[in-house]
């Protein structure tokens, strides 16, 4: 458990101790999905932290949703924790977390170790995770050890520190921009 920021009564640990303090409301509600933003690129977070969410009809989110919705149907069911984050548990008790594309590995993984993360530090329940990609027929086993605890408990500060900033961090180009559906704030 000696992560850092544990011991020095950093972000992460103030952010785990408001979690559980069910009388307090931490002033950054982190979310699976924030986490994701945050390893894709944390301006994109930023957006969506002040209520700019992307257009959900656009065609590559209807078919994510689509797969999501139809893949391991009858094998997993929707869990709703603290009304905001949800996941999705096999029955074999992994918790599952479904993509359309391995194209943004690292940031879906980011996403389920923080699910695993959160079971663990604020409910006390330890899980395993399996990440899927129906439409590839892959299916990665995830678990949290060590060192994915540091990349969560870091990322947990980054978003905290992206969404309390005054202005949007500065614009850099990526390979995935031209498709990002914040381009047209962004490139403006």
């Amino acid at each position: 458990m000696g992560s850092v920021g544990r011991e020095d009564g950093g972000i992460v640990q103030r952010y785990i101790k408001r979690e559980r303090a069910a009388h307090r409301e931490p002033r950054v509600r982190v979310t699976g999905l924030m986490m994701q933003y945050h390893e894709v690129c944390p301006r994109e977070l930023w957006f969506f932290s002040r209520g700019i969410d992307i257009d959900r009809e656009t065609s590559n989110i209807q078919r994510g949703t689509h797969i999501d919705e139809t893949s391991y149907e009858g094998r997993r069911r929707s869990f709703s924790i603290n009304g905001r984050i949800v996941i999705d548990m096999l029955d074999s008790g992994e918790v599952m977390e479904v993509k359309a594309s391995s194209a943004l590995e690292a940031p879906a993984k980011l996403q389920l170790l923080y699910y695993l993360w959160y079971l663990d530090e604020i409910l006390d329940v330890e899980r395993d995770g399996v990440l899927a990609y129906p439409a590839e027929r892959k299916r990665e086993s995830v678990e949290l050890d060590a060192e994915s605890r540091e990349w969560v408990d870091e990322s947990i500060r980054g978003v905290i520190q992206t969404v309390e900033r005054d202005e949007p961090p500065e614009l850099e180009k990526k390979p995935y921009c031209d498709s990002c559906l914040y381009q047209d704030i962004c490139w403006v």
